[in-house]
């Protein structure tokens, strides 16, 4: 029966029975298959069966659905083994296809295993072996060709060649599997177990057997294929249903294996992957010691095109996240302001850079009724993706409660309630909100948990303004009631308003920038007032030099004329 596992998503490992001809996905209780997401549509999606295919159809979703990373347009097939990604929820469609008979030449047709917990049977984890060979260190495996070389030689050249033309390991391993029932012409079944990751258990990704019954009925050792993994050595047993040092594990009784040769798949920093395993129940056709030297060498050899698979697929899922990160930075900066408000008698001017792609740190400017004007600067505790989607909400509510509440105390305190009312697992947002009516040049300054702004005034002094009155972060205290600093700017006076990046930006000797050093630059008499924003800059970025910051770097200054 086919079946939809969920893999990734808020009822991980749930699984769908696919009965009848059609399944309709999506949020609706009335779906077949309800995903309880509030980013899913209605109807999303419906998977049909036909003539014994299966297709999956998109219902016109907001945000679509995806097929093995491919969006679909219209209408595709699914597979086996197809991951569907709805949203944040990652499918698998899981439909084995029923083993095929011999062809003519009497060979199974290979198929990828589910991985489920019975094809295991348990066994005494202490059993020894009869052969072993050490695949664990380099130079040690040896190549023997037995009877029918050419056959042998052949194969491998085929061996060599499929694992060096594909970096899927869907393809490898059947085939893998294929080209080993040439070398090893006794052998009745072959599979392959893996981890999926390093701290996953064990499980069958491919098989193969001579007779259908046998594929059907594949069931594995857990006592030889541990001991392999274990040990990291390739085993033979002469004669596994009688051999007393595995224990007589019922997995060896009840399919009346004579013979086995399996072999450890071993990564390139020495860390066991697998297990690749052929048995046989030709008791007049038993695997030999050149029969294990030959799987232990195909055993390094897959294991070579097994990391560059993994490598392979983890550049794809690398490059998928570059983009999508620079597409959230290109995105981030678009929220930014265009430019700084164009006022006869103010100066204004802003920096920002994130230390990653994107950033938690943010500015903005925002025009008021009465002809005020709001300056922001805020930043998120944290860094990167995170930060910058809280804080792409947060500059929403920032200019929704500064126009709509003329008090910039309470409005810093909507602000904050509106913030606190999510779940942010306990992150929280320091900003400073300040509001300047040129009418009479009276600054309107209220600080949650920022560093307090530094003001120059028209003869070179510089103080920190709005350091009592300063309050709790945003998201801290759902109810905090902030207070307002209020002060008249007089020509010439100069506001610096900035985030932790500078004035803990660190040199390559690991020193810091400092607030002293800040305030010394500010304050320097010779940089005339329209000069002076980049003044500042310029010196924090001779400091740090080419050494790498670690945190989002962001400056505001604006002043009177």
């Amino acid at each position: 029966m086919a079946k939809l596992r969920i893999l990734e998503g808020s009822e991980q490992g749930r699984e769908f029975d696919l009965e009848g001809q059609r399944w309709v996905v999506g949020r609706s209780p009335e779906c077949d298959v309800v995903i309880d997401v509030a980013a899913v549509s209605r109807r999303h999606v419906i998977v049909t069966k036909e003539s014994g295919q299966f297709f999956v159809q998109d219902l016109g979703s907001r945000n679509g659905t995806y097929i093995n990373n491919q969006r679909v347009a219209e209408r595709a097939p699914i597979k086996d083994g197809d991951r569907m990604l709805i949203c944040d929820v990652l499918f698998e469609f899981c439909h084995p296809v029923e083993t095929a008979g011999p062809d003519s030449a009497g060979r199974g047709v290979p198929s990828l295993l589910r991985p489920q917990e019975d094809h295991w049977e348990t066994g005494d984890s202490s059993s020894t072996v009869m052969a072993t060979i050490d695949v664990g260190k380099a130079g040690t495996v040896s190549w023997k060709l037995s009877a029918k070389p050419e056959a042998q030689i052949e194969a491998m050249v085929e061996i060599s060649n499929n694992l060096g033309n594909t970096l899927s390991l869907q393809e490898i391993l059947p085939k893998l599997l294929d080209s080993l029932f040439k070398i090893f012409v006794q052998a009745d079944r072959g599979f392959v177990v893996m981890r999926p990751r390093p701290d996953a258990p064990l499980v069958p990704v491919a098989s193969k057997a001579r007779r259908p019954n046998d594929e059907a009925n594949m069931r594995i050792s857990r006592t030889i294929v541990e001991q392999a993994m274990e040990s990291k050595l390739a085993i033979l047993s002469a004669d596994a249903s009688s051999d007393e040092r595995f224990n007589m594990a019922e997995s060896i009784t009840d399919f009346q294996i004579r013979s086995l040769i399996c072999a450890p798949l071993i990564s390139n920093n020495g860390e066991p992957l697998g297990v690749l395993q052929i048995d046989t129940r030709d008791h007049l056709s038993r695997f030999t010691d050149q029969d294990l030297h030959m799987l232990a060498g195909v055993a390094s050899q897959a294991s070579i095109a097994i990391d560059n698979a993994k490598m392979h697929e983890e550049a794809i899922k690398q490059r998928a996240l570059q983009r999508d990160l620079e597409v959230a930075s290109q995105m981030q900066h678009a929220l930014l302001p265009a430019s700084s408000p164009d006022l006869p008698d103010y100066h204004f001017f802003e920096f920002y850079e994130a230390a990653h792609l994107v950033g938690g740190d943010y500015y903005d400017y925002v025009l008021l009724s009465k002809g005020r004007f709001a300056v922001i600067v805020g930043d998120v505790a944290g860094k990167g993706v995170s930060a910058a989607i809280l804080m792409a909400k947060l500059s929403s509510d920032v200019r929704f409660w500064l126009a709509r509440e003329s008090d910039t105390a309470k409005a810093m305190g909507n602000i904050n309630a509106a913030f606190s009312r999510h779940d942010w697992d306990d992150r929280f947002v320091t900003m400073v909100v300040a509001v300047v009516d040129p009418a009479d040049h009276m600054l309107t300054l209220v600080n949650a948990g920022h560093m307090p702004p530094l003001l120059r005034n028209a003869a070179g002094e510089v103080m920190e303004i709005g350091g009592e009155e300063a309050g709790l972060p945003i998201g801290v205290l759902d109810d905090y009631q902030y207070e307002a600093y209020t002060h008249p700017l007089e020509p010439g006076d100069f506001i610096t308003v900035f985030t932790d990046g500078f004035s803990e930006a660190m040199n390559s000797k690991r020193e810091l920038y400092g607030l002293e050093r800040l305030i010394e630059v500010v304050g320097h008499k010779e940089v005339g007032f329209e000069d002076l924003s980049q003044h500042v800059l310029d010196d924090v970025r001779k400091f740090a030099g080419d050494f790498p910051q670690s945190d989002d770097m962001c400056l505001v200054c604006f002043g009177r004329k």
